[in-house]
């Protein structure tokens, strides 16, 4: 049986992103960020800041953690 777990928030690759960890921007998501969804919230983080912290990321805790 299919539960749906969360709903799924649109996505425009259009739309200027900024990293939530350190504030680098970008004209439009790059493909090799890193997105999150934190308490129904997008957070988008740059190469760095996901190669920095990408064990917490893969163990799902919420960036405040890091």
């Amino acid at each position: 049986m299919e539960q749906k777990t969360h709903e799924q928030m649109p996505s425009d690759p259009e739309t200027p992103a900024v990293c939530a960890r350190c504030g680098t921007a970008a004209d439009r998501t790059p493909p090799t960020w890193t997105c999150s969804v934190e308490n129904g919230v997008r957070r988008f983080f740059c190469d760095d800041c996901a190669r920095a912290n990408i064990r917490a990321i893969e163990g799902r805790l919420d960036s405040p953690w890091w």
